[in-house]
């Protein structure tokens, strides 16, 4: 039986997961960073999705993080005084929610080949670092990517089963 209870654990995980998402970024941005500086074409390779990988992954985090509490609150209100605004309205934002972690899986999964393919392909080639390590960078924050959003689509799947069997 879905309860107020499984709304306040759903956005609290979903809240702490965030600063997940946070800190994988903020580790790619200062490894882009320290990257920048060690002037090596395998480092600097590196550094660019450290870079735009960690920004993404940061501000999304951010996001959520920052949105997370209000959705809470909305949603544990809903439940008791106006039921149907969780089947008018946050059964469609989590459908759509679920929706879209399909294509972020086959984005990052996409982007974890790319990386490891053009690590591999260029593994022996050190006349081209830059992309050995652009490769290697973009496998791992792919990677880091995908498993984080494993565990959120898990949840968020729980959640979508718990509101639709309460709206029935």
């Amino acid at each position: 039986m879905f309860t107020k209870a499984d709304i306040e654990k759903y956005f609290k995980a979903e809240k702490a997961e965030s600063w997940i998402f946070m800190a994988i970024g903020i580790a790619g941005i200062v490894a882009a960073i320290v990257f920048f500086f060690l002037r090596r074409e395998f480092y600097t390779g590196a550094a660019i999705p450290f870079l735009l990988v960690g920004l993404l992954l940061a501000s999304v985090g951010y996001t959520v993080y920052r949105k997370s509490d209000n959705d809470r609150v909305r949603n544990v209100y809903a439940f008791d005084m106006n039921p149907s605004e969780l089947k008018d309205k946050e059964l469609p934002r989590m459908k759509t929610v679920m929706k879209n972690f399909l294509i972020y899986r086959w984005v990052e999964i996409f982007l974890f080949a790319a990386g490891a393919g053009l690590y591999i392909y260029f593994i022996r080639d050190f006349k081209n670092d830059f992309w050995r390590g652009f490769g290697l960078a973009l496998a791992v924050m792919a990677i880091l990517a995908l498993a984080a959003d494993f565990f959120a689509e898990k949840r968020g799947s729980i959640y979508t089963k718990g509101i639709e069997s309460f709206v029935k």
